[in-house]
Order: C-alpha cells, then structure tokens, then sequence
C-alpha cells in the first residue's frame, strides 16, 4: 500500500455519548489518535470520506489537524450492530518506514481435488510490515490438492519485507476426505439406532411389499 488517504480532522472539545451524537449528526466521526508516548488527540473526522478509506482493511491514514498533518494506522472501528454507523475510531500514530504489527485476512483460492474439504482453520494471521506496506491478505492456492496436505502458517508466500508474526506451525488450511453418500447415510442410521429412532420404510420398500402381498393373493 503506497497511497494514504486524507482526512481533515478537528479537535474535540466535548465528551460523552450526547457529544458524540452531535458530532454524528453533524455527519463527522469521533476519533482518538495515540501514538509514540504522546497523550490522546481526540478528532472528528470527516465521515463520508473516513468510512471510504475504512472499506480496506489496516487502513493507514493522513490526519491534517490544523495544517499539521500525522501518519496514522486505523486500529480499531466500532460500529453500530444494526444501522451502517461507524461510531468511533481509534488510531494509531506510526511514521513512514516504520514496522507495524496487524492481522491479515486469509483468501483461499483454487479447487482442491475431487471428493475433498478444504477447512480455513485461521481466518487471520499476524504479521510485521512496514506501515505504508501492509498487505490487504494473503493468496493460499489450493488448486488440485489431495486429502492429508496441510498449509502451516511458514508455507505462506508473504510479500517482500513482510514477516510472520505468529508460530510458523500455526494450522492454515487443512483439506480433508470428503465422507461419501453411503457413509453419511450409515453414521446417520447409526445414530438414529442409539437414540432408540425406528425409521419410516421407504416408499420403495412400501410398494414392494404391497406388491408381494397382492401375488401371495392371486
């Protein structure tokens, strides 16, 4: 990531839930920057222009307070759990060149082959980049893998500059044999059997023995 997105904030004077309302009202988002052991900046930034940069994941930001303007890396968006609200956002000061630590989302992509399951088993893994280059995920190709492969966390082709953050045996992507139709069918009336559940005859069972009584009849 190499562009920033730049947002003229301004300073917060009031506090609380009736202040913040106000300031969303006022079509702006209440925001605190931290950073480099300074004390709290809280801002209201403008909100169309933030919720568009915040469409990326581990957006950096430029933060123009006052004609000053501050590198900053979105840490964390609270948003509404039912209205498309962003209620507040915390950032976090970082300069150009500097190493961060964030989580980046994992992407599967390709088919693995015939009768498998591919299972995502870490959705996210950590990493250190440099700030003005976080990668928006990382690619795992499954294309054409057998049941048994496993993907651990150090198999992971990560871009230039872009360390691991985590146990490199860390569990990625597991892909499985897939259970055939016969085997679902008999756990299923295996269970059923445990739990005392006589199953309904079929119709074919039905219709056949209807008509082996009709031919005992003739």
């Amino acid at each position: 990531m190499s562009d920033t997105t730049k947002l003229v904030a301004q300073t917060r004077t009031e506090f609380g839930k009736g202040a913040a309302r106000r300031i969303r009202r006022a079509h702006q988002i209440p925001a605190v920057l931290y950073g480099h052991g300074t004390d709290p900046i809280h801002l209201a930034l403008p909100g169309h222009a933030t919720m568009m940069a915040l469409k990326l994941a581990n957006a950096v930001v430029e933060i123009d307070l006052d004609g000053k303007v501050r590198l900053a890396l979105v840490k964390d968006v609270q948003r509404d759990p039912i209205k498309p609200i962003i209620e507040h956002v915390d950032l976090i000061a970082v300069r150009r060149g500097e190493k961060v630590i964030v989580d980046i989302s994992v992407h599967v992509v390709g088919d693995a082959a015939p009768e498998t399951i591919v299972s995502l088993d870490a959705q996210t893994v950590s990493v250190v980049a440099e700030a003005t280059a976080i990668p928006e995920n990382v690619e795992v190709s499954v294309e054409g893998l057998r049941a048994g492969t496993q993907i651990l966390a150090s198999h992971l082709k990560l871009p230039r500059g872009v360390e691991l953050d985590v146990d490199p045996e860390t569990l990625v992507v597991n892909v499985t044999q897939a259970e055939s139709a016969e085997a679902v069918e008999a756990e299923l009336a295996e269970a059923e059997a445990e739990a005392g559940i006589e199953r309904e005859e079929s119709d074919d069972e039905s219709s056949g023995d209807a008509s082996g009584e009709s031919s005992d009849t003739e």
